[in-house]
Protein backbone atom coordinates (compact mmCIF):
# COMPACT_ATOMS: atom_id res chain seq x y z
CA UNK A 1 0.00 0.00 0.00
CA UNK A 2 1.09 3.60 -0.92
CA UNK A 3 1.93 5.52 2.09
CA UNK A 4 -0.10 8.44 2.32
CA UNK A 5 1.95 11.49 1.76
CA UNK A 6 1.88 13.93 5.12
CA UNK A 7 1.38 17.37 4.85
CA UNK A 8 4.84 19.71 5.62
CA UNK A 9 3.58 22.02 7.63
CA UNK A 10 7.11 23.73 8.75
CA UNK A 11 8.37 24.81 5.29
CA UNK A 12 4.71 26.48 5.02
CA UNK A 13 5.03 28.14 7.97
CA UNK A 14 8.67 29.40 7.18
CA UNK A 15 7.36 30.93 3.84
CA UNK A 16 4.37 32.27 5.32
CA UNK A 17 6.07 35.70 6.23
CA UNK A 18 6.61 36.34 3.16
CA UNK A 19 3.81 34.77 1.16
CA UNK A 20 2.46 36.99 3.57
CA UNK A 21 4.37 40.79 2.66
CA UNK A 22 4.03 39.47 -1.22
CA UNK A 23 -0.13 39.62 -0.46
CA UNK A 24 -0.06 42.92 0.79
CA UNK A 25 2.83 44.63 -1.03
CA UNK A 26 1.62 43.37 -4.50
CA UNK A 27 -2.05 41.44 -4.03
CA UNK A 28 -3.82 44.00 -2.31
CA UNK A 29 -2.72 46.92 -4.57
CA UNK A 30 -3.50 44.89 -7.88
CA UNK A 31 -6.47 43.75 -6.40
CA UNK A 32 -7.51 47.20 -5.50
CA UNK A 33 -6.85 48.50 -9.20
CA UNK A 34 -9.24 46.05 -10.17
CA UNK A 35 -12.21 47.20 -8.16
CA UNK A 36 -11.66 50.26 -9.19
CA UNK A 37 -11.55 49.93 -12.82
CA UNK A 38 -14.92 49.19 -12.87
CA UNK A 39 -16.54 52.08 -10.83
CA UNK A 40 -16.73 56.17 -12.15
CA UNK A 41 -14.42 57.13 -9.53
CA UNK A 42 -14.28 60.75 -10.24
CA UNK A 43 -12.04 62.62 -7.48
CA UNK A 44 -13.56 65.85 -9.12
CA UNK A 45 -16.72 64.74 -8.25
CA UNK A 46 -17.37 62.14 -5.27
CA UNK A 47 -21.02 62.52 -5.65
CA UNK A 48 -20.77 60.74 -8.82
CA UNK A 49 -18.79 57.55 -7.75
CA UNK A 50 -20.99 54.52 -8.74
CA UNK A 51 -20.72 51.21 -10.38
CA UNK A 52 -20.48 50.52 -13.67
CA UNK A 53 -18.97 47.14 -14.41
CA UNK A 54 -16.96 46.67 -17.14
CA UNK A 55 -18.12 50.48 -18.62
CA UNK A 56 -14.30 51.64 -18.54
CA UNK A 57 -13.01 48.80 -20.48
CA UNK A 58 -15.85 49.57 -23.14
CA UNK A 59 -15.29 53.14 -23.51
CA UNK A 60 -11.46 52.79 -23.61
CA UNK A 61 -11.79 50.31 -26.54
CA UNK A 62 -14.77 52.63 -28.49
CA UNK A 63 -14.79 55.93 -27.59
CA UNK A 64 -10.87 56.84 -26.65
CA UNK A 65 -9.23 58.56 -29.31
CA UNK A 66 -5.88 58.84 -27.12
CA UNK A 67 -5.93 55.13 -26.27
CA UNK A 68 -4.81 53.06 -29.75
CA UNK A 69 -2.21 56.11 -30.62
CA UNK A 70 -0.71 55.40 -26.98
CA UNK A 71 -0.31 51.79 -27.66
CA UNK A 72 1.05 51.87 -31.01
CA UNK A 73 3.74 54.58 -29.32
CA UNK A 74 4.27 51.95 -26.29
CA UNK A 75 5.10 49.08 -28.89
CA UNK A 76 7.45 51.55 -30.51
CA UNK A 77 8.46 52.61 -27.12
CA UNK A 78 9.49 49.47 -25.84
CA UNK A 79 10.25 47.31 -28.21
CA UNK A 80 12.98 49.79 -29.79
CA UNK A 81 14.59 50.90 -26.75
CA UNK A 82 15.18 47.17 -25.14
CA UNK A 83 16.14 45.90 -28.39
CA UNK A 84 18.95 48.60 -28.97
CA UNK A 85 19.74 48.56 -25.36
CA UNK A 86 20.88 44.52 -25.98
CA UNK A 87 22.48 45.46 -29.25
CA UNK A 88 24.66 47.77 -27.92
CA UNK A 89 25.13 46.50 -24.68
CA UNK A 90 26.62 43.31 -26.48
CA UNK A 91 28.45 45.26 -28.15
CA UNK A 92 29.99 47.04 -25.47
CA UNK A 93 30.16 44.71 -22.78
CA UNK A 94 32.17 42.40 -25.13
CA UNK A 95 34.67 45.83 -25.72
CA UNK A 96 34.70 46.31 -21.60
CA UNK A 97 35.78 42.16 -21.22
CA UNK A 98 38.70 42.70 -22.92
CA UNK A 99 42.22 43.87 -21.10
CA UNK A 100 43.09 47.70 -21.77
CA UNK A 101 44.75 50.23 -20.34
CA UNK A 102 42.10 52.41 -17.99
CA UNK A 103 39.19 49.37 -18.16
CA UNK A 104 38.45 50.59 -14.84
CA UNK A 105 38.02 54.28 -15.61
CA UNK A 106 36.21 53.51 -18.45
CA UNK A 107 33.47 50.92 -16.35
CA UNK A 108 33.11 53.35 -13.54
CA UNK A 109 32.15 56.07 -16.70
CA UNK A 110 29.66 53.26 -18.23
CA UNK A 111 27.48 53.75 -15.04
CA UNK A 112 27.11 57.68 -15.19
CA UNK A 113 23.95 56.66 -17.23
CA UNK A 114 22.34 54.56 -14.99
CA UNK A 115 22.58 56.59 -11.54
CA UNK A 116 21.95 59.73 -13.28
CA UNK A 117 18.29 60.57 -12.11
CA UNK A 118 15.21 60.16 -15.30
CA UNK A 119 13.84 63.55 -14.49
CA UNK A 120 17.52 64.91 -15.10
CA UNK A 121 18.46 63.12 -18.04
CA UNK A 122 14.93 64.11 -20.07
CA UNK A 123 15.82 68.04 -18.98
CA UNK A 124 19.39 67.09 -20.31
CA UNK A 125 18.03 65.43 -23.78
CA UNK A 126 15.46 68.08 -23.92
CA UNK A 127 18.10 71.08 -24.31
CA UNK A 128 20.30 68.97 -26.60
CA UNK A 129 17.28 68.90 -28.71
CA UNK A 130 15.82 71.97 -28.02
CA UNK A 131 14.29 73.76 -31.57
CA UNK A 132 15.75 76.90 -30.29
CA UNK A 133 19.49 77.02 -28.88
CA UNK A 134 19.61 72.57 -28.73
CA UNK A 135 23.43 71.79 -29.24
CA UNK A 136 22.01 69.06 -32.20
CA UNK A 137 20.84 71.37 -34.00
CA UNK A 138 24.66 73.31 -33.82
CA UNK A 139 25.87 70.13 -34.78
CA UNK A 140 24.23 69.45 -37.90
CA UNK A 141 24.05 72.75 -39.33
CA UNK A 142 27.85 72.63 -38.87
CA UNK A 143 28.24 69.44 -40.51
CA UNK A 144 25.71 71.00 -43.62
CA UNK A 145 23.17 68.21 -42.94
CA UNK A 146 20.64 70.94 -42.18
CA UNK A 147 20.16 74.69 -43.19
CA UNK A 148 17.55 75.80 -40.23
CA UNK A 149 16.88 74.98 -36.74
CA UNK A 150 14.42 71.46 -36.07
CA UNK A 151 12.06 71.71 -33.26
CA UNK A 152 12.45 68.04 -32.42
CA UNK A 153 10.66 67.10 -29.79
CA UNK A 154 8.07 69.60 -30.73
CA UNK A 155 7.34 67.59 -33.96
CA UNK A 156 4.83 64.74 -34.05
CA UNK A 157 7.75 62.61 -36.37
CA UNK A 158 10.58 63.51 -34.17
CA UNK A 159 9.28 63.76 -30.79
CA UNK A 160 9.30 60.17 -29.97
CA UNK A 161 12.39 59.36 -31.22
CA UNK A 162 14.14 61.50 -29.32
CA UNK A 163 12.96 59.95 -26.10
CA UNK A 164 13.64 56.97 -27.48
CA UNK A 165 17.39 57.98 -27.65
CA UNK A 166 17.03 58.93 -24.31
CA UNK A 167 15.97 55.90 -22.73
CA UNK A 168 18.32 54.01 -24.67
CA UNK A 169 21.36 55.90 -23.31
CA UNK A 170 20.01 55.72 -19.75
CA UNK A 171 19.23 52.06 -19.79
CA UNK A 172 22.22 50.77 -21.84
CA UNK A 173 24.35 50.80 -18.12
CA UNK A 174 22.04 47.97 -16.81
CA UNK A 175 22.43 45.65 -19.75
CA UNK A 176 26.31 46.23 -20.29
CA UNK A 177 26.60 45.12 -16.69
CA UNK A 178 24.72 41.97 -16.61
CA UNK A 179 26.30 41.25 -19.88
CA UNK A 180 29.87 41.53 -18.75
CA UNK A 181 28.88 39.88 -15.65
CA UNK A 182 27.66 36.87 -17.52
CA UNK A 183 30.72 36.99 -19.70
CA UNK A 184 33.33 36.94 -17.36
CA UNK A 185 31.09 33.72 -15.39
CA UNK A 186 32.29 31.78 -18.44
CA UNK A 187 34.87 29.16 -18.10
CA UNK A 188 38.09 30.37 -19.59
CA UNK A 189 39.03 26.45 -20.80
CA UNK A 190 36.13 26.59 -23.30
CA UNK A 191 38.28 29.46 -25.23
CA UNK A 192 41.45 28.03 -24.60
CA UNK A 193 40.06 24.68 -26.32
CA UNK A 194 38.29 25.96 -28.87
CA UNK A 195 41.69 28.29 -29.50
CA UNK A 196 43.29 24.93 -29.77
CA UNK A 197 40.94 23.21 -31.85
CA UNK A 198 41.46 26.51 -34.29
CA UNK A 199 37.95 27.73 -33.71
CA UNK A 200 38.54 31.55 -34.64
CA UNK A 201 37.02 34.58 -32.43
CA UNK A 202 33.35 35.22 -34.06
CA UNK A 203 32.61 31.03 -34.04
CA UNK A 204 33.77 31.38 -29.99
CA UNK A 205 31.65 34.24 -29.74
CA UNK A 206 28.85 32.69 -31.29
CA UNK A 207 28.91 28.69 -29.98
CA UNK A 208 30.87 29.57 -26.51
CA UNK A 209 29.78 33.17 -25.50
CA UNK A 210 26.26 33.25 -26.33
CA UNK A 211 25.16 30.25 -25.19
CA UNK A 212 26.84 30.89 -21.79
CA UNK A 213 25.15 34.36 -21.45
CA UNK A 214 22.08 33.46 -22.83
CA UNK A 215 20.05 32.96 -19.08
CA UNK A 216 21.34 36.55 -18.37
CA UNK A 217 20.29 37.71 -21.38
CA UNK A 218 16.73 36.51 -21.29
CA UNK A 219 16.46 37.42 -17.91
CA UNK A 220 17.74 40.96 -18.22
CA UNK A 221 15.76 41.33 -21.40
CA UNK A 222 12.46 40.94 -19.13
CA UNK A 223 13.36 43.84 -16.90
CA UNK A 224 13.83 45.83 -19.15
CA UNK A 225 10.72 45.25 -20.90
CA UNK A 226 8.80 45.61 -17.63
CA UNK A 227 11.02 48.51 -16.68
CA UNK A 228 10.39 50.59 -20.09
CA UNK A 229 6.84 49.98 -20.17
CA UNK A 230 6.45 51.41 -16.98
CA UNK A 231 8.70 54.39 -17.30
CA UNK A 232 6.89 57.99 -16.71
CA UNK A 233 9.61 60.16 -16.20
CA UNK A 234 11.20 60.60 -19.70
CA UNK A 235 8.12 61.07 -21.95
CA UNK A 236 6.25 63.35 -19.29
CA UNK A 237 9.20 65.68 -18.52
CA UNK A 238 10.45 66.01 -22.03
CA UNK A 239 6.86 66.33 -24.12
CA UNK A 240 4.12 65.06 -21.45
CA UNK A 241 2.83 62.70 -24.13
CA UNK A 242 2.82 65.27 -27.14
CA UNK A 243 2.38 67.05 -29.17
CA UNK A 244 -0.85 65.97 -29.89
CA UNK A 245 -0.63 61.67 -28.86
CA UNK A 246 2.49 61.25 -31.55
CA UNK A 247 4.28 60.48 -27.61
CA UNK A 248 2.04 59.00 -25.80
CA UNK A 249 2.27 55.87 -23.77
CA UNK A 250 0.57 53.62 -21.93
CA UNK A 251 2.02 54.42 -18.90
CA UNK A 252 1.79 57.95 -19.02
CA UNK A 253 -1.67 58.14 -20.48
CA UNK A 254 -2.52 56.04 -17.01
CA UNK A 255 -0.80 58.67 -14.94
CA UNK A 256 -2.59 61.68 -16.65
CA UNK A 257 -5.86 59.71 -16.61
CA UNK A 258 -5.54 59.13 -12.75
CA UNK A 259 -3.63 62.00 -11.19
CA UNK A 260 -4.06 64.96 -13.55
CA UNK A 261 -7.63 63.97 -14.59
CA UNK A 262 -8.42 62.83 -11.15
CA UNK A 263 -10.66 59.85 -13.16
CA UNK A 264 -9.05 56.70 -10.73
CA UNK A 265 -11.23 54.61 -12.19
CA UNK A 266 -10.58 55.01 -16.10
CA UNK A 267 -7.27 55.44 -15.26
CA UNK A 268 -6.86 52.26 -13.49
CA UNK A 269 -8.94 50.34 -16.08
CA UNK A 270 -6.15 51.70 -18.63
CA UNK A 271 -3.45 50.14 -16.51
CA UNK A 272 -4.87 46.96 -15.83
CA UNK A 273 -5.00 46.83 -19.71
CA UNK A 274 -1.48 47.59 -19.64
CA UNK A 275 -0.78 45.14 -16.90
CA UNK A 276 -2.20 41.93 -19.56
CA UNK A 277 -0.72 43.13 -22.34
CA UNK A 278 2.70 43.55 -20.91
CA UNK A 279 2.25 40.14 -19.22
CA UNK A 280 1.09 38.50 -22.67
CA UNK A 281 4.20 39.81 -24.13
CA UNK A 282 6.14 38.40 -21.16
CA UNK A 283 4.43 35.29 -21.57
CA UNK A 284 5.08 34.72 -25.23
CA UNK A 285 9.15 35.89 -25.23
CA UNK A 286 9.70 33.38 -22.64
CA UNK A 287 8.05 30.45 -24.14
CA UNK A 288 9.96 31.18 -27.24
CA UNK A 289 13.24 31.35 -25.74
CA UNK A 290 12.72 28.22 -23.92
CA UNK A 291 12.06 26.22 -27.04
CA UNK A 292 14.96 28.31 -28.50
CA UNK A 293 16.87 26.79 -25.52
CA UNK A 294 17.84 29.95 -24.27
CA UNK A 295 16.92 29.06 -20.54
CA UNK A 296 17.86 26.57 -18.70
CA UNK A 297 15.32 24.39 -17.64
CA UNK A 298 15.94 22.32 -14.30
Amino acid sequence: MERKKKIQWQPMLLLAPAILIVVLIIGYPVARAIVLSLYKYDMTNLQNVKFIGLQNYTDIFTKDDAFWPALKNTVLWVGVTVTAQLLLSLLLANILNKSFRGRGIVRSVVLIPWVTPCVLISLMWAWIFNGNYGVMNEILKSLHLIKENVAWIAQPNTALWVQIMAMIWQGIPFFTIMILAAMQSVPRELYESASVDGASSMKQYFYITLPGIASTIVSTVMIRLIWVFNNVDIVYTMTGGGPGYSSLTLSVYTYLQAQKSMKFGYGSAVAIIGAILMSIVIFIYLRITREQGGMIDK
